[in-house]
């Protein structure tokens, strides 16, 4: 066993950044999870690992439900999760114009060899739905050379609240009898059955994925596909003023009925072509697909929803180098997609939420955008970067259910049915960079960038109150960004200030329509550190300040909101670790986790206390062949939320498991 990095990072090849450019190249602040701390951690939930990157919160619901906040407070409504890209191998997991808030339950991140993290504005790389920031689940190589041998491994854990999980890895080189000689694979399959700590709770998940890499000539292709099926008992909001206190109350689930049912597929093959020594091309054709039925228990009339999309699309790149100090990055990228949306409530709630169909439409939507990039190394201490992208996006929504609303005439009925309507949004957005190596191994950087995100279908097409048409902008986000990195012998560190304003932000007024115009303020501080005082001992350490803050003149229920804080919106997040190496191959981590108090209404009058939880972790490599781990999260048995809530008048809360103990066996075949 060996120490790895786990949040900062210099040499490493930054997948996202699609040109192959190292950290210490970057012009931004750059976060990764190791493959090393993803096989000590073991999560369950990908909040367990992404806690040890500075500014980002994965806030958890229940089972694998949960929302996210990147350089953001936690964003919730119909299409507020386009503010993050989540990707897979830079194949982003959902469409242009159809996230999720829960869209990173469909990464395969149990069977990743890293994540990396991008905060900051990415639309230059990637388009809309990169306004905040990027988290980009990497896929593991395959052996690269006949020294490498096969390698197959079963693991199995078991823990508490009856979880069990299966985790089966084999990779390998074809010898020309099954495959071309010299190519190269990987299949990995993660199978999980959970009970869950609440009542009536639970899920079972099933993840794969399958890895093959080839040489033709001079090109080279990377074909990977992932699966994922996830069926879900789901456990609601616990509600009343610090219910999660409560020993009586904790497990209950006052919504025994609700679910989540989601299966996904990508596909995707990379094309590398050296046209010649100075000119590489890239071509990544990809097709996904994805289908969700859940019952929305967070609202109080908890209708079914089903949605799904089919996409297939294109990245594409030419890099040239124009001379020895410049070099110049084109392309164009594509997508096409169709997808569909019902919303049905079985049973009547009120005359103006009446049972049977609310909305049924389908939108089909197509991408275009081309993007320029240039690097200028200016001399061997200072580099410039700027790069433009131009996006056209379009959408064709057909509705398919009748009538302008399911409810009688004369009934102020909350859901409209938009007539069917043709929009297009076209963005432009930038990013201009600088990095300047003061002295050897320590670098400044600044970035200056405008990010973007187009209204998502569900902001433009379930409208409610009687409104017919929307009038949406996209949000935009201008960002500055000022940052500090380098390494002495035993210390890595990473330091970084931003300040964000948004514009054009889309909310939903206290008549229940969707409106923009809306301002926001972002600013913050944070810190990445991992030090090594003894070749034994390592201590990881990530913290962020952060202050979100409503910036215009807008009121909920009449109370004037502009300064506030934006409601879940923690102003001190952060992590610590230590750990140490034995002689025997073992090690021992024991992890610190912060997250400070909130706001969890606009007008800031109530809030969460926020929390400390402690996790400690073991784990030993017996022989070549069977490795043995331990962990216990909430080692202190601390009374948290996952999440806090205040909502249709009560406080609401996800609540946080007790302490829980997991222990796994892997045996290498």
């Amino acid at each position: 066993m060996q120490q790895d990095q786990t949040s900062v990072i210099n040499e490493v090849t930054i997948q996202g950044s699609r040109t192959g450019q190292s950290a210490s190249s970057w012009p931004g602040s750059v976060y990764t999870v190791s493959e090393e701390v993803l096989n000590l951690v073991r999560p369950r939930h990908i909040t367990e690992v992404l806690v040890r990157t500075p500014g980002v919160w994965i806030s958890r619901g229940n089972g694998q439900e949960h929302l996210t906040a990147l350089r953001s407070p936690v964003l919730t409504g119909a299409g507020a999760c386009g503010a993050f890209l989540m990707a897979e191998d830079n194949i982003p997991l959902r469409a242009a114009g159809f996230c999720n808030v829960n869209q990173l339950l469909e990464s395969t991140s149990e069977l990743a060899e890293r994540i990396e993290v991008l905060p900051g504005p990415q639309s230059v790389l990637y388009g809309t739905n990169a306004l905040h920031g990027m988290i980009n689940v990497i896929s593991p190589s395959p052996p690269t050379s006949t020294n490498q041998p096969p390698l197959t491994t079963l693991a199995l854990e078991a823990g508490s609240y009856d979880h069990y999980r299966t985790r089966f890895i084999s990779t390998g080189r074809a010898d020309g009898s099954i495959g071309r000689s010299g190519d190269s694979w990987y299949m990995g399959f993660d199978g999980v059955n959970d009970n869950g700590y609440k009542d009536d709770a639970g899920f079972d998940q099933q993840k794969a994925k399958f890895r093959y890499d080839a040489n033709f000539g001079d090109i080279q292709a990377t074909t990977i596909a992932a699966y994922t099926n996830l069926n879900q008992e789901t456990a609601g909001f616990i509600r009343g003023d610090d219910a999660y206190k409560d020993g009586s109350h904790k497990r209950e689930n006052p919504n025994p009925d609700a679910y989540r049912d989601v299966r996904s597929w990508r596909l995707h093959t990379r094309f590398e072509y050296p046209v010649d020594a100075a000119t590489l091309w890239l071509f990544t054709p990809y097709t996904r697909h994805t289908e969700t039925e859940f019952r929305m228990h967070f609202l109080p009339w908890q209708p079914v929803e089903k949605n799904k999309h089919y996409s297939f699309g294109w990245q594409s790149a030419l890099q040239h180098r124009l001379t020895e100090q410049l070099d110049i990055d084109l392309g164009v990228d594509g997508e096409y997609t169709h997808g569909k949306l019902q919303e049905t409530q079985s049973d009547g709630f009120s005359p103006s939420i009446p049972a049977g169909v609310h909305y049924d439409y389908k939108v089909d939507a197509r991408v275009v955008s081309p993007f320029v990039a240039l690097r200028w190394q200016i001399n061997e201490a200072a580099q410039l970067s700027v790069g433009a992208r131009y996006e056209w996006l379009h959408y064709d929504y057909d509705n398919k259910a009748p009538g302008l609303s399911p409810c009688m005439t004369g009934v102020d009925c909350r859901f409209t049915r938009p007539d069917d309507s043709i929009d297009n949004f076209n963005n432009p957005s930038w990013q201009l960079g600088g990095i300047y190596e003061f002295m050897p191994g320590h670098s400044l950087f600044v970035n200056f960038a405008r990010g973007y995100r187009a209204p998502q279908t569900t902001e433009l097409y379930r409208l409610q109150a009687g409104q017919q048409e929307t009038d949406l902008d996209a949000e935009t986000l201008d960002n500055i960004e000022l940052g500090l990195r380098g390494e002495i012998p035993g210390l890595q560190y990473s330091i970084a200030a931003y300040q964000m304003d948004k514009d054009h932000v889309i909310f939903q007024d206290t008549n229940r329509q969707n409106i923009s115009g809306a301002k926001t303020s972002h600013r913050g501080i944070e810190l990445a550190a991992s030090w090594a005082p003894a070749a034994e001992w390592y201590v990881d350490i990530n913290a962020s300040y952060a202050k979100h803050t409503y910036d215009s003149d807008i009121a909920i229920s009449e109370t004037p909101i502009k300064n506030n804080d934006i409601d879940t919106a923690p102003r001190y997040t952060g992590s610590a670790q230590v750990g140490k190496y034995f002689a025997n191959n073992s090690r021992v981590e024991l992890e610190w986790i912060y997250l400070g108090s909130y706001y969890t209404d606009p007008e800031n009058e109530h809030s969460y206390r926020g929390h400390r939880l402690f996790n400690l972790r073991w784990q030993w490599q017996a022989t070549k062949a069977w490795q043995f781990g331990l962990r216990l999260n909430n080692l202190l048995d601390e009374d948290y939320a996952d999440r806090a809530d205040f909502g249709f008048g009560q406080d609401r809360y996800f609540v946080g498991e007790p302490r829980t103990g997991f222990i796994e066996i892997t045996r290498q075949l």
